[in-house]
């Protein structure tokens, strides 16, 4: 399976998410590239719209390649890290690393509307692409100490293995696509494009506003 670009990936989860239809779902959309995805799904859902701020832990020489990931409040999920011999004090410096950066998001993001509350609700967490899992499993723990009703994790890609793993996690997981195994979520992407802060802020901003988010005129 090969997208056009993210919205098409949207598009389609989108219509495997249908059940969800008329039950005011949350979607949580992991930032940044997930946030556009999460205004399309999130309007053809008629739920609503946030993120939530997570940040892998890159390798030493590999930022890409996530070891573990870290969530809002500073906890740390610990993924490859021990097989690959990464030490407790790369980890702790790492971790100090990304938490800055959600910090600095969440300045960004939270003026526009203060963090919706997913407690009792159905929650649908979405990535664009999943790979190690790490981030994803991290969001998921996030959300579920907020007491969901329901927790599903939504995403275009993820290895299968991956996918298993994330069945521990969530009470359902929706994925289009899950190849055996795979080097980069790009490569299942024509259009993989970076999506900005400045992007992310203007869609948030056009859901609090109510008005129909740009991210759903593009597609």
């Amino acid at each position: 399976m090969y997208f056009q670009n993210r919205q098409e990936a949207a598009r389609q989860l989108a219509e495997r998410l249908q059940p969800y239809r008329g039950r005011h779902p949350l979607v949580l959309a992991i930032p940044r590239g997930a946030v556009p995805m999460g205004a399309i799904i999130a309007d053809r859902l008629e739920g609503d719209l946030d993120v939530v701020l997570v940040r892998k832990l890159g390798a030493p020489g590999n930022p890409e390649l996530a070891v573990g990931s870290v969530d809002e409040s500073g906890r740390l999920f610990v993924g490859y890290a021990r097989e690959l011999g990464v030490s407790d004090a790369y980890l702790e410096e790492e971790k100090r690393t990304q938490l800055e950066v959600i910090r600095r998001r969440r300045a960004m993001y939270t003026p526009i509307r203060p963090p919706l509350d997913p407690a009792g609700r159905t929650v649908i967490v979405l990535d664009d692409g999943v790979a190690t899992g790490a981030t994803m499993i991290a969001a998921l723990r996030a959300v579920r100490d907020r007491h969901p009703a329901k927790l599903v994790a939504a995403t275009a890609v993820a290895s299968r293995e991956t996918v298993r793993r994330l069945g521990a996690e969530a009470d359902e997981v929706v994925c289009l696509h899950a190849p055996e195994s795979f080097m980069a979520i790009g490569e299942f992407f024509a259009d993989f494009s970076a999506v900005s802060d400045e992007q992310v802020c203007a869609i948030l901003r056009e859901r609090a506003a109510g008005r129909p988010p740009a991210a759903r005129k593009a597609g």
